[in-house]
């Protein structure tokens, strides 16, 4: 019998029931890649991470949905370093090593910040009308721009008109799967727009959603740092005057409110920022464990 410790948290999370949910495992040491995978789909949460010791960063991360493993996702980085600050030390300047590359991440107090990878980018072979019938929105509702973007997790960004051209969002499965794969994934898309208010302290105030598929079925996820920081990428592609500051608003509609902080610098670096708030701990006994 083995037993492994794990913390969960919410990230992103203005309020301690709000935010994207994590799991992170303390030791994945003696886990096979099976078992990971089995026990991301046991939590059922958007991704469950396992820390390693590393070589090369303060630790070793390993990101998992409930149905494969993912190179880079951004809640998972935050909450993971949460974590790692309070088991490894390091303070509030630390890395941490994944498959898309070794991630910094700083924090005060418990609001954490992570410096993305620098963005590549390709077009898009949906015309706009594509798009639009795949949103569910009217093809006037599409700004100009739309295009894949990878900082570590690659992703069809997609600018709408208005906010509520975002809420009106009621993607097709089957013109998802079509329109918005790439050869890793199945159906991902972040839309976005500028909310109309004035900006506050935080930047200018965004409003976005993220779709992808699972099973033929749409889900949205309520939170998504990786696309936060892919729009980060998108900016810099759409050659946007730096420094930007944004207020990302996602989540709204998934009854999991998500506050996202995403800038810009002048030397053209993504960093997404967002809160951690650490809800339980507990511990998993495996029999038969290989």
């Amino acid at each position: 019998m083995a037993s492994h410790r794990f913390w969960l948290l919410n990230v992103f999370a203005e309020s301690p029931l709000a935010g994207n949910a994590l799991a992170v495992f303390e030791d994945g040491t003696g886990l096979s890649d099976e078992r990971m995978q089995a026990l991301a789909l046991q939590f059922n949460l958007s991704e469950t991470t396992f820390m390693f010791p590393s070589a090369v960063a303060t630790a070793k991360v390993r990101i998992f949905s409930p149905a494969f493993e993912m190179p880079f996702a951004g809640h998972p980085t935050l909450g993971t370093a949460h974590v790692a600050r309070a088991l490894l030390g390091g303070g509030d300047s630390l890395t941490l090593e994944m498959r898309a590359g070794v991630i910094p991440v700083t924090a005060e107090g418990d609001t954490w910040t992570l410096r993305a990878n620098p963005p590549t980018t390709r077009p898009v072979a949906a015309t706009q009308a594509d798009l639009a019938a795949m949103l569910g929105v009217d093809e006037q509702d599409l700004r100009e721009g739309a295009m894949w973007v990878d900082t570590g997790s690659e992703q069809l960004i997609v600018r709408l008109r208005t906010p509520e051209a975002v809420r009106r969002c009621r993607p097709d499965a089957s013109l998802l799967e079509r329109h918005a794969s790439n050869p890793q994934r199945a159906g991902l898309v972040y839309v976005w727009a500028h909310d109309d208010v004035p900006p506050t302290e935080d930047g200018e105030q965004i409003l976005a959603r993220f779709f992808f598929s699972k099973h033929g079925a749409v889900i949205e996820d309520p939170g998504t740092g990786s696309a936060c920081a892919n729009l980060g990428g998108w900016l810099l592609a759409r050659r946007f005057e730096l420094p930007l500051t944004f207020s990302i608003a996602q989540g709204e509609l998934t009854g999991r409110p998500c506050k996202l902080g995403l800038r810009v610098d002048a030397e053209q670096r993504i960093f997404v920022t967002g809160n951690v708030i650490e809800i339980g701990r507990g511990e998993i006994t495996l029999a038969n464990e290989s």
